[in-house]
């Protein structure tokens, strides 16, 4: 029986998890190109370690370990965009504290990973941790593993609501927007072109775009 990692939300904490803190929306069925991929990259194998670092999914759970495979999670923007990381940059303003972050987040125990659900994490960090994080994905992945990472485009614009993904087939998602006082739990921070996002994994071996209907980019991206 295949073990399941859970990350420190899930550890009795104190804090709680986006999904206990935040209001729930309704779901919305998205096909992805992208997940069918990621799908395929992993089918016929059992044993797997699989990170995802969005919000956190009992459906999520369920699937990968219904499918033999071992998941670690981690809710990389809530601990990114935590409070108490705010400091004061060289030019007075606020901006992040990317080692305590570091020290703080995503670590794994010496655990090496198969495969990483990113979604669409990129978009909403803090500027500051953009790299880091990426640079820490590479890192902590095995060789040839596949990265399923989904980017918006420009005519998404900066009201574009925060989901959590909820797989529930091989090429198909429930998309649920979270938000909080109102208006999407996280913002857009910026929008990656192609050439942006082939910078950003510049690391890795490969990568392979799909262009969705709903102003996103899905990539797969190999190790």
């Amino acid at each position: 029986m295949p073990v399941s990692f859970f990350s420190k939300l899930f550890g009795g904490g104190s804090q709680q998890s986006s999904e206990e803190a935040q209001p729930a929306g309704a779901r919305i069925d998205r096909r992805s190109s992208g997940l069918k991929e990621f799908k395929r990259n992993i089918a016929g194998q059992e044993g797997l370690s699989i990170l995802d670092l969005g919000s956190t999914s009992a459906t999520n759970i369920a699937w990968l370990t219904d499918l033999g495979h071992a998941l670690y999670t981690e809710d990389v923007l809530s601990a990114a965009w935590d409070p108490a990381l705010q400091i004061a940059g060289e030019d007075g303003k606020p901006t992040v504290n990317v080692g305590r972050f570091l020290t703080e987040n995503m670590k794994f125990q010496g655990r090496s990973f198969d495969a990483v659900l990113c979604w669409d994490v990129a978009d909403y960090l803090p500027e500051p941790l953009v790299k880091p994080v990426v640079e820490k994905m590479c890192s902590v992945m095995k060789p040839g593993g596949t990265l399923l990472a989904y980017f918006h485009t420009r005519d998404a614009g900066p009201d574009a609501p925060y989901f959590r993904y909820h797989v529930i087939a091989e090429d198909m998602l429930q998309l649920q927007a979270t938000v909080r006082n109102g208006s999407p739990q996280f913002r857009l921070q910026r929008v990656f072109n192609n050439r942006h996002i082939e910078n950003l994994f510049r690391e890795f071996a490969s990568l392979k775009f799909f262009l969705a209907r709903d102003n996103v980019r899905e990539v797969i991206v190999i190790r």
